[in-house]
């Protein structure tokens, strides 16, 4: 097996060397040309990473997701300010969702974060989430590694708790925290059984003043509810806690859990056998899009599509031999492809 090495110019050099160092400009910079759909800006990016690649994997990686008003954000804000007191350096890649018109980031994650935004061990990226599924910006790995080569060892993914994102952040993280509001019954009813299954930490916020009573009742609830699922490890069953983002509580007690879990999954091998599968998985995605974006963009292909499209919707031809008729073409005449 031959496997092609990206080149590496002088100017990624200096932008790998600075990333190193820690510099936020210079991975700034960097994320923004991974973030970037122009295929030099791709190219300086994927070279850049290939170069970066030995200082990636040194961070644990956490998912979290919540439900609306659950208080995401200070949640997010008290425990990056607890972490960075305790000498780790924390990045928190935003997920928001996408403006129609220009494509941007429309929710303000350093005003919602001002606190955190100013710590000089953390570092807040939101990211557009560019119309991919479930609103999770497509560029979120490579963000994650760039980061990590910046020598931040907490890195903190937080999904626009919609759709499918929650599945796809979990697919990218050492272990995944749902965040719930402090009520139980109805609400525990309204809880995707496929979103508890994807947590390995359930938090249940705001327990604080008289919701106190109202948190401990809700906890008791989902630690039933887990107790009827099947864990995704034999070596760790999901914990229920709870926190008040507000008044600081509950933070050390998460972060030692947080510890344990990373312990007895490491002491089987499974966090290692994890990321091995994540970036087999995110090969197979990436492989998937790129293929259909160059199916798409067929000269051939794209003349074919319309029709091929109005057959099938008239029952005029089957949508496999539609997609079969369109593969050929696109093989039968890949050298001529746009």
């Amino acid at each position: 097996m031959t496997i092609k090495k990206q080149k590496v110019g002088a100017n990624t050099e200096e932008m790998a060397r600075k990333i190193r160092e820690g510099n936020r400009r210079y991975l700034a910079r960097a994320i923004t040309l991974a973030e970037s759909i122009r295929t030099d800006h791709q190219e300086q990016a994927q070279s850049l990473l290939t170069s970066l690649l030995p200082d990636t994997g040194n961070s644990i990686r956490i998912g979290i997701s919540g439900t609306p008003g659950v208080g995401k954000s200070t949640f997010i804000e008290a425990f990056g300010k607890f972490l960075t007191a305790k000498g780790h350096k924390v990045a928190v890649l935003t997920i928001d969702p996408s403006s129609k018109r220009t494509g941007g980031s429309i929710l303000g994650d350093k005003t919602r974060m001002e606190e955190l935004s100013r710590d000089p061990n953390a570092f807040i990226r939101p990211s557009p989430s560019g119309g991919s599924l479930g609103g999770v910006a497509r560029r979120t790995r490579e963000v994650m590694l760039l980061c990590e080569a910046a020598g931040f060892d907490v890195i903190l993914i937080e999904t626009v708790g919609v759709g499918q994102s929650e599945t796809t952040v979990a697919d990218m993280v050492d272990m995944f925290m749902l965040l719930l509001a402090p009520a139980g019954g109805d609400e525990l009813q309204g809880i995707k059984r496929g979103v508890m299954e994807l947590a390995d930490i359930i938090v249940i916020n705001k327990a604080d003043g008289d919701l106190v009573p109202v948190a401990k009742r809700a906890a008791a609830e989902y630690r039933g509810a887990v107790g009827l699922m099947r864990p995704k490890s034999k070596h760790w069953m999901p914990k229920v806690l709870m926190t008040s983002a507000l008044k600081k509580t509950g933070i050390e007690e998460l972060w030692e859990t947080i510890g344990k879990y990373r312990e007895a999954r490491e002491e089987h091998n499974e966090l290692d056998q994890q990321r091995e599968d994540q970036a087999s998985a995110w090969m197979w995605a990436e492989l998937d899009e790129s293929l259909m974006n160059r199916l798409k963009s067929h000269e051939q292909v794209s003349a074919d599509l319309v029709g091929m499209e109005r057959a099938v919707k008239a029952g005029e031809l089957s949508p496999t031999a539609a997609a079969q008729q369109l593969l050929a073409t696109f093989l039968g005449n890949s050298g001529r492809g746009q």
